[in-house]
């Protein structure tokens, strides 16, 4: 049998002890399948010291949760478990670039269309009046670049006052109205392979589509062309062996699709509506340990 072990939060933050077992859970049934025994430990155990890692086939962050509220934490911990060798799923080194959605930048440069973004440390007023000019917006999407959940991320209409947030990188968008009328489409991807992919849109009123704000979830028969070869271009742009990948989009007002993120650390598989229930991951995982 392989044993790895995946990556959780701290137990004793927040409501995370409650939440995240019932996610692995979810996951265990497919790694049962595939005899694979999957052992948790918080990633905030193993940020200076790799020991407790080594002995796994393999160590896989799929629930490390919080680690944007203590991002130097966890670029250390990143660092550790690259210097350490560890076989980790995905790398060590792609997930601190991932983490900081300052790497959306790095994808545009190498081709891949993003919504019109400015990429600021010093967010104030000045800086959302030259983005709402510069685009044409009507409202734009202020997040900071390490984030997660939607967590400080605000809706912005012109004349809306925005406090200044110096010292923390920021991210201006416009906001993309199709959201609300095609949702936002998510492609997952298991050992480079296509699994599936899942259309989700806010509720009535909302703008965010994670299932706390009530987002609703449909499985997609077919995926969208133009999103299959956004998100093929994405892959190729990250040029690293992943065993996982979400690819989250939106298309513009005119049909032309935009990544929103690439999600290569911690994402949801949305195996509730995964035909599969997770055995494409199981498999891939399989054949990267095997």
């Amino acid at each position: 049998m392989h044993r790895v072990a995946i990556l959780t939060p701290d137990p004793t933050e927040g409501d995370n002890a409650t939440l995240w077992p019932k996610v692995l859970a979810r996951l265990q049934t497919a790694l049962d399948g595939a005899g694979i025994e999957a052992v948790p430990t918080p990633w905030t155990a193993h940020v200076d010291d790799a020991s407790g890692l080594r002995d796994f086939d393999r160590v896989l962050p799929l629930l490390a949760w919080g680690y944007h509220f203590q991002h130097a934490r966890w670029l250390r911990a990143c660092a550790t478990w690259q210097r350490e060798g560890l076989p980790v799923a995905n790398p060590a080194s792609m997930l601190a670039w991932n983490s900081d959605k300052r790497y959306l930048a790095r994808l545009a440069e190498r081709g891949v269309a993003i919504p019109p973004t400015t990429f600021t440390d010093a967010l104030s007023q000045a800086v959302v009046e030259r983005a709402f000019d510069g685009t044409g917006a009507d409202e734009l999407i202020v997040k900071p670049a390490v984030s997660g959940g939607a967590w400080k991320t605000r809706r912005v209409r012109r004349g809306d006052v925005v406090e200044d947030a110096p010292g923390t990188t920021m991210l201006v968008q416009p906001y993309m109205p199709t959201i609300e009328t095609e949702g936002e489409t998510s492609l997952l991807y298991f050992g480079g392979r296509f699994s599936h992919a899942v259309n989700k849109r806010p509720v009535a009123g909302e703008f965010r589509i994670q299932e706390e704000f009530g987002g609703l979830y449909a499985l997609l028969p077919s995926p969208p062309a133009g999103a299959v070869a956004l998100a093929e271009q994405v892959l190729a742009a990250v040029d690293e062996p992943l065993l996982y990948a979400r690819i989250d989009m939106v298309p513009d007002a005119d049909g032309r699709w935009l990544l929103m993120e690439a999600e290569l650390i911690e994402p949801d598989f949305y195996l509730g509506v995964d035909p599969g229930k997770g055995a494409g991951f199981a498999r891939a995982l399989v054949e990267m340990v095997g």
